[in-house]
């Protein structure tokens, strides 16, 4: 579940003020009995996972006692993952879900905060609970129980309202004298501080107003480093439930657009260093494009079926196409799990982190940007205009020649991203050109790849004729997308290159 919340500072003498005000029409604010809540925290000696935004704790008294919060870059706004467990043994789960954060390092109780807290709920006209207040007497223990600090706060949780009932609720209370409505976890204040250093991973910070070509090239890496972390743990909670894929595409993304900025960038960073972290992305991208490309062959099933209301097909034979896939993407999936579960993905993780906060750069980095950076970019887009590109394809061309220059496509776009922010209009202009390019080459090789799939799948059933005439009519279904896609393209290629568009290109 997503947590979204606000906090507020107050001392002792604060008297929280009367909530009915910021209750829709015909609302109530209803208060709760008081309860004390003693959480214990967990984290590595360096608090890796409070700098970082996130916490492992454990809740006397929750029906589910293990909670794991993971940050998601919007301040207030965290997911919130609980387990059942016993009190002195994290759910391993759990623990995994933080693993790009502590990386291997040992986790052990940090601090204990015990909390009174008087609640309450701020509900529509009909009972339904919008928000919820709490004001928060915080003591913070040590090992032994002493307390070692104190402190009040108040916060506002919600629940089925919107972000206009937090923030009536939060003028009432600044109101009354109550100051914040940032946003700063109670561990994280407990902890003082050290758990509000910087985190170990590196963020993208913004370029400069005249950046060195490395300063391109180390925003451009931070970029997909960050992204491909940030949807770890979202990804180990898809591979465990088999649901929604999203965050393996956008893992497999940062995969594809990290290796594809070290290729370009190539002479601007140390050739051992950077061959070796590719070589692990493309390991890792596989594995996540496994389940990815089975998502989406079942998606493209189902609408390549209903594509004609007027020619249906047997949807007994869809389903059992369908039973195929299924099987195909829940495998994939079990093999991410255990990937990311692996000595090997650890290690990355730790190479990723430390690429993020020191890529290792050559002298030709200190260049200025504006300079170093066009013909760079130029290699890419070479291969992709030559004859092994674009101009060597014909309508007549097999599918892998296709699927090759759409390769190149790809690495030439996201060179082209990368250097946008330098460059310029020009970039932007051609970036979104290529995007369309690849929108065509793209649904030509999803399109070629399903018709070769529903074949396949039929062939491994000779003796079900109902899977085998279903297949045909799918394959010669996408086959018309095919032909479709290689007659959209020589228009798209050509609003491509034209000259506003490429004339920063040496």
């Amino acid at each position: 579940m997503v947590e979204e919340e606000q906090k507020y500072e107050v001392d002792d003498a604060y008297v929280l003020p009367d909530l009915a005000g910021a209750a829709p029409a015909g609302g109530r604010v209803r208060a709760l009995p008081p309860v004390t809540l003693v959480a214990r925290y967990l984290d590595t000696v360096d608090l890796r996972l409070a700098r970082a935004g996130a916490s492992l704790r454990h809740r006397r008294g929750d029906e589910l006692p293990w909670t794991v919060k993971l940050p998601t870059g919007t301040p207030g706004v965290r997911h919130e993952i609980s387990r059942p467990g016993p009190k002195k043994r994290p759910p391993p789960e759990l623990v995994e879900l933080v693993t790009v954060l502590h990386r291997g390092a040992p986790l052990a109780p940090v601090t204990v905060v015990r909390t009174v807290r008087h609640g309450y709920e701020v509900c529509d006209r009909a009972g339904t609970v919008l928000a919820e207040v709490v004001d928060d007497r915080v003591t913070v223990l040590d090992d032994a129980g002493t307390t070692t600090a104190t402190f009040r706060e108040v916060e506002v949780e919600l629940k089925a309202g919107d972000w206009k009932l937090l923030d009536r609720v939060g003028g009432v209370l600044r109101q009354a004298g109550a100051q914040g409505g940032s946003f700063t976890p109670k561990h994280v204040r407990a902890l003082g501080a050290r758990a509000q250093a910087d985190p170990d991973l590196v963020a993208p910070a913004g370029l400069t107003a005249e950046p060195s070509a490395g300063e391109v090239v180390t925003e451009s890496v931070r970029k997909e480093i960050s992204r491909l972390l940030a949807h770890d743990p979202l990804v180990r909670l898809r591979a465990s439930a088999a649901g929604d894929d999203t965050a393996v595409h956008q893992m497999r993304v940062a995969c594809r657009r990290l290796r594809s900025d070290l290729r370009t960038f190539k002479p601007l960073l140390r050739k051992t260093w950077s061959r070796t972290l590719r070589a692990e992305l493309r390991w890792l991208a596989g594995v996540l494009g496994a389940a990815r490309d089975a998502e989406v062959l079942r998606a493209r099933l189902r609408r390549t079926a209903d594509a004609d209301p007027l020619s249906p097909l047997d949807p007994g034979a869809v389903d059992r196409l369908d039973e195929v896939l299924a099987e195909r993407q829940r495998r994939a999936l079990t093999a991410i799990d255990e990937t990311l579960r692996s000595a090997r993905y650890l290690a990355l993780v730790g190479s990723l982190v430390l690429a993020a906060r020191a890529p290792r750069l050559t002298r030709r980095a200190a260049a200025p940007a504006a300079q170093a950076l066009p013909a760079l970019v130029a290699r890419p887009w070479r291969r992709l205009t030559g004859p092994e590109g674009v101009d060597g394809l014909d309508a007549q061309s097999p599918d892998d020649r296709w699927h090759a220059v759409r390769k190149k496509g790809k690495q030439a776009r996201y060179a082209v991203n990368a250097v946008a922010p330098t460059v310029g209009k020009g970039a932007r202009r051609l970036s979104r050109a290529l995007a369309r390019v690849q929108d065509v080459l793209g649904e030509h090789q999803d399109a070629a790849v399903a018709a070769d799939t529903w074949l396949e799948i039929a062939a491994a059933r000779p003796d079900d004729h109902e899977l085998a005439v279903t297949a045909g009519r799918l394959a010669e279904r996408e086959r018309g997308s095919v032909r479709r896609m290689r007659a959209q393209l020589p228009a798209a290629w050509h609003r491509a290159t034209r000259r506003r568009r490429t004339s920063w290109l040496p």
